[in-house]
């Protein structure tokens, strides 16, 4: 068969672009947060189906949780009944092997309350999931189908994979990669603008804990107070971020950002009497960090610095702990031929696309870090709209995305 032309792959992804979009919008019906994904997966893979590309149901055991890679969230479920999606295709030898990933599972919509009754305005694909990461599910399948009915035959294995739990931290990903995936490239699906990034910023979650000597109030100065304490260990937290934004100024594919790194205080609580001196203080937050610091070094240096203060009590009542989420920074060289398959084709489907490094943290890591695999991100729409109420996807943005991801799999995978 002859190469076929970027008009050619484009009149096919529109012949399919509504019934995609009504896919995406009974995606979204589903509200596919943690532990709920069963009624989403099973829909999706029915698509699968639909289209000619059969979709299995992976199981993810309930062991997974002993990983040492495993992210812990607040509302743990078993994994009896949840699963992940992979649907593969054997190409006919002599091409690269592609992994082509999204997440199925979503935030919780929280007072958005018509979240998940989805809506076009004849523009935008509205309601929770619709960018991410359902909106890039719809571009998966809109380019599957186009593939199909351009009758085009690969050289090399298309794995497809539509995981669970990503937004906690990546574990349905963790999941297929202990059962051993390998492909010669991965393209994890997320919000870039169609932009191409080999390259993740990481993020760690953290909990901090002060303890103090608990009294009346009317002791108070002959007392430790935890919360003081505490104040005093987030001086030291926040003169630590500016020597990580200090680091990491300029460092390729993340010179556009002006602070790509930073140290977010999110959570602080205690527990006693108002009138009581504090004897214990939790705070937890996060660190972003680029690829140029290891997370074992973001851990060491976080306690480092608060161990510099001269609160003698401090340094010896300061614990520092980080008992659940730890996404690590990954990069692959910008010219690797993964990227530039990637960026080309989108290009060479009229896209205005660049590669660069993103700010963000996402399941690519994974593919990256454990099993080693050349891995990049690449999507519809921006960022910004991620967990939002009114979340929304450019329609348009996705058929264009589905173009080029169509030519990216026939230019990397190759036309038997």
């Amino acid at each position: 068969m002859s190469q076929l032309s970027c008009e050619e792959i484009s009149a096919a992804v529109a012949a399919r672009a509504e019934q995609a979009r009504a896919w995406l919008m009974q995606m979204i019906s589903y509200p596919s947060t943690q532990g709920n994904e069963t009624e989403c997966q099973a829909y999706i893979k029915s698509v699968f189906e639909d289209i000619g590309f059969p979709a299995e149901y992976r199981e993810i055991p309930d062991e997974l949780v002993d990983d040492p890679e495993y992210s812990h969230s607040e509302d743990e479920q078993p994994y009896a009944g949840r699963y992940n999606l992979v649907a593969r295709r054997a190409g006919s030898g002599g091409g690269h092997s592609l992994i082509v990933q999204a997440h199925a599972d979503v935030v919780p919509a929280a007072d958005w309350l018509d979240a998940y009754q989805p809506k076009f305005d004849g523009e935008y694909v509205i309601g929770r999931g619709a960018m991410d990461d359902k909106g890039q599910i719809a571009m998966i399948l809109m380019a599957l189908a186009a593939l199909g009915d351009l009758g085009v035959k690969l050289s090399g294995d298309l794995e497809v994979q539509i995981v669970i739990e990503e937004e906690v931290g990546g574990n349905g990903a963790l999941a297929l990669i202990r059962q051993g995936c390998q492909a010669d490239g991965v393209v994890v699906l997320e919000a870039s603008n169609l932009d191409v990034f080999p390259a993740n910023r990481g993020a760690i979650w953290f909990r901090a804990k002060t303890t103090g000597t608990p009294t009346h109030m009317g002791n108070r100065h002959e007392a430790e107070n935890a919360i003081e304490k505490m104040m005093e260990a987030i001086k030291w937290m926040l003169v630590y971020e500016k020597e990580l934004i200090a680091a990491s100024a300029g460092y390729p594919l993340f010179e556009r950002y002006e602070a790509p790194v930073q140290l977010c205080l999110g959570t602080i609580c205690t527990e006693g009497w108002p009138s009581m001196v504090a004897g214990e203080c939790v705070m937890e937050g996060g660190v972003g960090f680029l690829p140029n610091k290891k997370m074992a070094d973001v851990k060491q240096e976080l306690y480092e610095a608060v161990m510099r203060s001269d609160d003698q009590w401090l340094r010896e009542h300061f614990e520092l702990t980080f008992p659940r989420l730890h996404n690590d920074a990954y990069e692959i060289a910008p010219d690797h031929p993964l990227v530039t398959t990637v960026h080309q084709a989108a290009c060479d489907c009229g896209i205005d696309s660049e590669v660069y490094g993103w700010n963000v943290s996402c399941d690519a890591r994974l593919y990256a870090r454990l099993a080693n695999l050349p891995t990049v991100v690449y999507g519809a729409s921006d960022i910004s709209q991620a967990h939002s109420d009114g979340e929304k996807v450019l329609w348009q943005e996705v058929v264009e995305g589905a173009e080029g991801l169509t030519n990216a799999v026939i230019n990397w995978c190759g036309q038997a």
